[in-house]
């Protein structure tokens, strides 16, 4: 569509026998938010590589903005930003002079480059740190300062990898924030993450990768409403109740956490939830199963990730 600045067909890229991405295909509206989750290895780093020039894909197309990021990288170089898992800011530099070094790299005129960089500072909430060696930084205004720096250059897309990985909560929330405000502003975000709450609160939409393979792809209301409208978790009292069960309620697309003792089975919501919710404990009862306590909740991303990739998982030891 004409409004899609992110564009990606068929991506397959392999590294000796192993295949870490298998045939993708996916779009970014402007001003919008895509998230890539999936298990480690799933293949989401290499994505966001090839999309960013940095790595070529053995086959497939990518569109930027209308050019073709394969042919023209340097075009497409020039609009995005980029922000990886491992910082790249010099430690032994103050913050300021980290950001000043970068725009400098971009071929700012000296002056240019430090009123930018006090422009970033301030954004950024990095004021006590500018003077000082971003060695003594904390994770989060690491992590601030490192964001920071894939903006030198005001771009209109920005790919970050893992935003907020060693981010206690406070430093998740305010790091949650500044993307927001960037997206308000017009920014385009691809992002990777493992925090499935993080890709709730922030995407507009979600694509689940496993395998190198895209297994969902869809809004985040719509993928939690896929897999039932609520899920009744039920926790055992020992591990011989725990696998009865699991036998008993194969399908109800039922899944097992051994380590809690506790099967998470979708069910309705309303009177049809509530009726599922009585005939499943009335057959642990007629079992006589050791039920310890249960409830109910309302689906979440959790829920969907472990559903697909459990599945998933299952379906590739098959074949």
């Amino acid at each position: 569509m004409a409004d899609d600045v992110i564009i990606a067909r068929g991506l397959f890229k392999s590294f000796d026998k192993t295949v870490a991405v298998d045939g993708i295909d996916l779009t970014v509206p402007v001003g919008s938010i895509l998230a890539l989750l999936g298990p480690n290895g799933a293949g989401k780093t290499t994505v966001i590589r090839i999309l960013a020039t940095l790595l070529k894909p053995d086959r497939g197309e990518v569109t930027i903005s209308g050019f073709n990021a394969l042919r023209e990288p340097i075009k497409v170089q020039a609009m995005i930003g980029l922000a990886g898992q491992t910082a790249t800011v010099d430690g032994s530099l103050t913050g300021l002079e980290n950001l000043q070094l970068i725009g400098r790299l971009y071929h700012l005129r000296g002056t240019d480059a430090k009123t930018r960089a006090l422009e970033l500072i301030k954004q950024f909430d990095l004021k006590d740190g500018a003077h000082r060696a971003v060695k003594t930084y904390s994770g989060g205004m690491r992590r601030r300062l490192d964001l920071a720096a894939s903006l030198i250059m005001l771009p209109s897309i920005l790919f970050l990898d893992e935003p907020t990985t060693g981010l206690d909560p406070v430093g998740r929330n305010g790091m949650w924030e500044i993307i927001r405000n960037l997206v308000s502003n017009g920014t385009t975000v691809l992002l990777t993450t493992q925090y499935l709450e993080e890709a709730d609160q922030l995407a507009d939409h979600i694509i689940i990768m496993d395998h190198g393979r895209v297994i969902a792809n869809d809004t985040p209301n719509m993928l939690k409403s896929k897999i039932g409208g609520e899920q009744l978790e039920i926790n055992f009292a020992d591990n011989e109740s725990l696998i009865m069960a699991q036998n008993l309620l194969t399908a109800n697309k039922a899944q097992i956490s051994p380590t809690k003792l506790q099967i998470s089975v979708p069910v309705e919501t309303g009177a049809d939830g509530m009726r599922q919710v009585a005939n499943i404990l009335s057959s642990l009862s007629a079992a006589n199963l050791k039920v310890a306590d249960y409830n109910i909740h309302r689906a979440t991303l959790d829920d969907v990730f472990l559903q697909l990739t459990q599945h998933s998982t299952s379906s590739s030891l098959k074949t």
